[in-house]
């Protein structure tokens, strides 16, 4: 099975031994019920290269077909875990099963890592992989994820990014199974998405970059963005950071400010250097406006309130503004999330989860504050900066990027940690999940994003998704250890799919 690559690792694939899967001109994709959608989402993958027609049928399933591709919904299959997937493949035809559209969708990513890497290019020129078949092994994969919530983050506050290029990130964090895309909007840099009952934010506030110019979200643009994520099994979450962070609010409404002047547009990057009038009466006005419109467009269950680097207010301030915050998001019918220094605050919404981006080795009021979620009934995202934010240099380059987080960052640091082994006290089951973030304060363009983010992002992927290591509390008994060794050729080979993609990426970091 050595020639067999697949990331992120799936819980278990064995060989069937004989013949393999030949797609070819005759291939049908069977897709009944609610499988069509993915049906002709995976035929819409496949047609490009092939040339070939591959209809979908949305009927019944009918096993006397030419072999071909089926996908099965059964409710019964991956009960305990709902995004989980079985896929069985060979000469008579392949079978994804799920008990759930999202597990199908995620089996039909780990069936394009089963082709020749050339399927992923569009139509032109030679239109077969070496040999001239299109071929996928006979295997059987089962497969579920560890955590339920595996992330990526895309700061579009701080630099400018357009509708296509957000949505061609969420295409590419789909290929590795990740389900949600953060998306940090609002800065000191700028403001950018439309809020209705006040206007000026994007009038204003929007106007700025560190790199360029200014501009924002639409609301018929953010619902792009929402269809399309939902379309790939991706939530959108979006995060308006309070009450630190605010420079772009506070140049655009006067009230904001505590002393009621306007700042000045900002395009710097010192961080810090603002906050809003935490006691001020507009200041509530602003938040419970602004977070009611962003629930009412964000169908997903989560709002991000941010929460960090407020290094203007006292502690006590501090504490009581995000415990007001947290409870004007709950009441909008969402989940609050922040990072981890909110849980200075005893008295959060319950519920709220905290998003952990201290180090590996945390600091005390770091552990501290994050172990506040849990004991206040929340869980927590583990984010840890120095190998799973993906703007930290890589080891040869300091072409793009930053160097703060104990950087550089290669891949195999951003491979060679674990979820369950970061906070002290925190248990396992208290992890909802794992997210990769990237900040945009050199980048400009998605192109820049996707050289800073990949390969190191299929490292967090597959640390997000695949089974827990020997070693951890919650490993099975015949668990592997986790080794950069191994992971390294699957990911070499997955290079290979990035190249057929065009998706940029660190090249020298595959060395």
């Amino acid at each position: 099975m050595s020639s067999i690559t697949v990331v992120p690792a799936p819980v278990s694939l064995t060989s069937r031994g004989g013949d393999p899967f030949r797609l070819d001109a005759a291939s049908r994709i069977n897709a009944a019920g609610g499988a069509a959608a993915v049906g002709e989402y995976l035929a819409g993958l496949l047609r490009p290269r092939t040339g070939f027609a591959l209809p979908v049928d949305a009927g019944a399933d009918d096993a006397a077909d030419a072999a071909g591709i089926r996908l099965t919904l059964d409710p019964a299959a991956s009960a305990a875990a709902p995004d989980g997937y079985t896929l069985r493949s060979g000469a008579d035809g392949i079978t994804i099963t799920a008990a759930s559209a999202a597990g199908l969708f995620h089996g039909v990513q780990t069936l394009r890592q089963l082709f020749p890497a050339a399927i992923e290019a569009p139509l032109g020129g030679d239109t077969g992989a070496a040999g001239g078949d299109w071929v996928a092994p006979a295997v059987l994969i089962t497969d579920a994820p560890r955590f339920a919530y595996r992330g990526a983050m895309l700061d579009v506050a701080r630099n400018v990014f357009s509708v296509a290029e957000v949505t061609r990130y969420i295409d590419t964090i789909a290929l590795l199974k990740l389900n949600h895309l953060h998306l940090h909007l609002s800065d000191d840099q700028g403001w950018r998405l439309q809020i209705d009952s006040w206007p000026r934010l994007t009038e204003i506030g929007s106007s700025t970059s560190v790199l360029g110019g200014g501009g924002f979200f639409t609301k018929a643009d953010y619902a792009e963005i929402v269809a399309h994520a939902a379309s790939r099994f991706v939530t959108i979450v979006p995060e308006i950071d309070l009450p630190g962070h605010t420079n772009a609010a506070l140049a655009s409404y006067a009230e904001l400010n505590i002393g009621g002047v306007a700042t000045s547009t900002y395009r710097g990057t010192e961080v810090g250097i603002s906050t809003v009038d935490t006691t001020a009466e507009a200041t509530w006005r602003f938040v419970e406006d602004v977070v009611r419109e962003v629930a009412e467009m964000t169908p997903g269950p989560y709002l991000h309130l941010g929460g960090d680097e407020s290094l203007t207010l006292s502690a006590e301030d501090f504490a009581r503004f995000v415990a007001r915050a947290s409870r004007v998001g709950a009441a909008s019918g969402k989940t609050v999330i922040g990072w981890h220094e909110m849980g200075q605050s005893g008295d959060l919404a319950p519920g709220t989860v905290g998003q952990y981006w201290d180090y590996l080795v945390p600091r005390a009021d770091a552990a501290a504050h994050t172990l506040s979620f849990v004991e206040q009934g929340g869980s927590v995202i583990l984010s840890p900066a120095d190998v799973s934010y993906l703007d930290i240099h890589y080891p040869d380059s300091d072409r793009l990027g930053q160097d703060w987080a104990d950087g550089p960052t290669s891949v195999e640091q951003a491979y060679s940690w674990d979820p369950a082994a970061i906070v002290p006290g925190l248990p396992e089951e208290s992890v909802l999940g794992v997210e990769a973030a990237i900040w945009t304060e050199t980048m400009l363009g998605i192109e820049d994003v996707e050289v800073m983010a990949f390969p190191r992002i299929v490292a967090v992927a597959e640390i997000a998704w695949s089974p827990a290591p020997a070693g951890t509390p919650s490993a099975a008994p015949d668990a592997a250890e986790r080794s950069f060794a191994e992971f390294s050729p699957r990911l070499t080979a997955f290079a290979e799919r990035l190249d057929a993609l065009g998706i940029r990426y660190h090249r020298t970091a595959l060395a």
